[in-house]
C-alpha cells in the first residue's frame, strides 16, 4: 500500500473537516470531488472571481447524494478577514488554493493580484493560526524560482522573481516562515509546476496553455506559440496535484515549515506539447490539421522549467500516478464534453 492509499484508509476510517478555499477553481473542485468521495466533511470558500458554480454543479453529480451534505459553501472573499474566521471554524485541515494565477495577469494588475495573493493569503494565515488549524497547506508556486538557471528546480535554490505574480508567491512562503519561527505554526507550500487536467478553465485572456490550446484545436482556431516553441514546462496533472495536498495536510510534524515542488520531474516543449494534444484528440475522433502560429516570446516566462521532486517523495511519501500523456488523455474527453455542451 502506498502512503497515498494509506492516508486515504485513514482519512475514510476517521473523517474530518476540511476548509478549501477557491473550491470553485480548477484544483479546489478537484479537492473538493476527492475529498467529498472519502466521505470527509468540507466547507468550501471562493468568490468566483476565477472559479465557477458549474464546477460545483458538476461534482455534485459526481459524488453520492449523501456525501454531497457533506459540503457546505460560503460565498465570500480572502480579503476579508471576517469571512476568513467564519470559513476556517472548526476545520481540521485547511487547504488554501485561493489567488489570483497568470503572469500576464499580474503585470497587467498588480494591484490585484497583490491584495488577494498576499493580503487575502495574511487573512488565511492568521485565521486559521488563531483557530488551532492541525495543519495549513497553500498553493505556491514554481514562479518562485525565478530567473534561477539550474535544472532541475531544487527548492532550496530560488532566484529573483519575474512577474508580479511570482513576487506574490515568494511573499506567501516568507510569511509561512515566520509564522513557524514567531509563533510556532508550522505550515506547507506546494509549489505547483503547470498543473493541468478536468475543470481547468480554457476560456478567457489568461487561460493556461493545455485548456486554451486544446479549446483552440477543438474549435478549429488558430493556436499561438509564445517563442519558438522550443520553451519547455513540468506538466503536472491535477491528479497527482490531488494526492500532494492530502499527503501535506495529514504530514507528520517534522515535515511541516517547508515548501515542496508539485510536479512530475519532466520536461516537454511547447512544440512536443501540440503533437500530444492533436494526437490525443484525433483519439477521440477530433481531428486538426493545421499549425501553430509562433509569435514574440511573453513577458515575465521563463525559457524552462523542471523539477526536482525528490524531497516530495522522501518527506511526504509523493508517488505520481499520471505522466503528461497519461494525463491528457484522461482530460481530453471532459474538454470535449465541455466545449460541445457551452457551444
Amino acid at each position: 500500500m502506498t502512503s497515498y492509499e494509506n492516508v486515504k484508509q485513514q482519512l475514510t476510517d476517521s473523517p474530518k473537516t476540511w476548509l478549501v478555499t477557491g473550491v470553485a477553481g480548477f484544483i479546489g473542485s478537484n479537492l473538493l470531488e476527492t475529498l467529498l468521495k472519502l466521505n470527509q466533511k468540507v466547507v468550501g470558500l471562493d468568490n468566483f472571481a476565477t472559479g465557477h458554480q458549474y464546477n460545483l454543479d458538476e461534482v455534485q453529480g459526481l459524488v453520492a447524494s449523501e456525501q454531497w451534505q457533506n459540503f457546505s459553501f460560503i460565498e465570500g472573499d480572502i480579503r476579508d478577514y471576517e469571512t476568513c474566521q467564519k470559513a476556517v471554524s472548526g476545520a481540521d485541515y485547511v487547504l488554501h488554493q485561493a489567488a489570483l494565477g497568470s503572469v500576464p495577469r499580474s503585470i497587467a494588475d498588480p494591484i490585484t493580484t497583490n491584495a488577494a495573493n498576499i493580503t487575502g493569503f495574511l487573512n488565511m494565515l492568521q485565521a486559521a493560526k488563531e483557530e488551532q488549524v492541525k495543519s495549513f497547506t497553500y498553493a505556491a508556486s514554481s514562479s518562485t524560482y525565478g530567473d534561477h538557471p539550474a535544472l532541475p528546480k531544487v527548492e532550496e535554490n530560488i532566484g529573483n522573481p519575474l512577474s508580479p505574480y511570482a513576487v506574490t508567491k515568494y511573499v506567501n512562503e516568507l510569511y509561512a516562515s515566520v509564522y513557524a519561527r514567531t509563533y510556532d505554526f508550522k505550515t506547507i507550500g506546494l509549489r505547483y509546476f503547470n498543473v493541468f487536467g478536468k475543470r481547468q478553465d480554457p476560456n478567457g485572456a489568461y487561460a493556461a496553455v493545455i485548456p486554451k490550446w486544446t479549446s483552440s484545436m477543438i474549435e478549429g482556431e488558430d493556436v499561438f506559440v509564445n517563442g519558438d516553441g522550443e520553451t519547455s514546462r513540468d506538466f503536472c496533472y491535477i491528479d497527482n496535484t490531488v494526492q500532494m495536498n492530502i499527503l501535506a495536510a495529514t504530514a507528520p510534524d517534522e515535515a511541516k515549515d517547508e515548501v515542496y515542488n508539485v510536479a512530475l520531474g519532466d520536461r516537454t516543449t511547447l512544440n512536443d506539447l501540440y503533437v500530444s494534444i492533436q494526437k490525443a484528440l484525433a483519439e477521440n475522433d477530433v481531428d486538426v490539421s493545421k499549425e501553430p502560429i509562433y509569435r514574440d516570446f511573453r513577458a515575465g516566462d521563463v525559457r524552462h522549467s523542471q523539477a526536482d521532486t525528490s524531497k516530495a517523495k522522501t518527506k511526504l511519501g509523493y508517488a505520481p500516478e499520471y505522466r503528461i500523456l497519461e494525463g491528457i488523455s484522461e482530460a481530453m474527453p471532459w474538454y470535449i464534453e465541455f466545449l460541445s455542451s457551452k457551444s
